[in-house]
């Protein structure tokens, strides 16, 4: 395997050959992951606060570095590609999220709330509201329960910023299929949320 650097980025089965190393319980393929995904989390990471609004207790680096401890503490890093790492990557992030949301609204209700020592550096972003928040999880959980792999598909274009054919790749269909189920999800998304 090549050493990826500035010059020469790591391509994919590169990538995929660290993931299955790292699925394996190789420690040093799992942490050549992390530095050669990074920028993909921190991406997936600006996207899902951008998405979420102001979360007082989090930041990106703080959301990648968070989500980075959930998948080793899950201890399953076997992935097929870079394609379902990043989702997945995308999943644990929407889950932290959902998570902070969550306490906030029990902590307004007088419920304890446990914080995260996270940095905050998230003021230019776009504030929504918790309910809304919570709202678009609810939708997608009821997605995911009614057309599993639609929300996948919303998953990996979303939140996770794959191309329509790392999604197909992933999840082995056509780039069409990938499009249909990408207009099937917003339409059914669209209607779950004006309820």
């Amino acid at each position: 395997m090549s050493i990826s650097s500035p010059n020469n980025p790591p391509n994919n089965r590169d990538i995929t050959q660290l993931l299955r190393a790292a699925g394996a319980g190789d420690g040093v393929a799992a942490e050549k992951v992390a530095t050669l995904l990074y920028e993909d989390l921190q991406r997936l990471a600006r996207s899902r606060m951008r998405q979420s609004g102001h979360l007082t207790l989090l930041d990106p680096t703080g959301l990648v570095h968070e989500s980075w401890l959930q998948l080793l503490k899950a201890g399953d890093l076997s992935f097929s590609d870079r394609g379902q790492f990043l989702a997945y990557a995308a999943r644990v992030m929407h889950n932290i999220v959902i998570d902070l949301v969550r306490a906030r609204a029990a902590q307004r209700r007088g419920g304890d709330v446990e914080h995260l020592t996270l940095n905050t550096a998230v003021a230019e972003l776009a504030p929504q509201g918790d309910d809304e928040i919570l709202r678009v999880h609810e939708a997608l959980e009821e997605l995911a329960a009614l057309e599993p792999r639609l929300a996948q598909v919303v998953e990996m274009r979303y939140f996770a910023g794959l191309l329509e054919s790392e999604i197909a790749e992933t999840l082995g269909v056509t780039e069409r299929t990938v499009q249909r189920d990408w207009q099937k999800a917003r339409l059914f998304l669209s209607m779950a949320l004006k309820t």
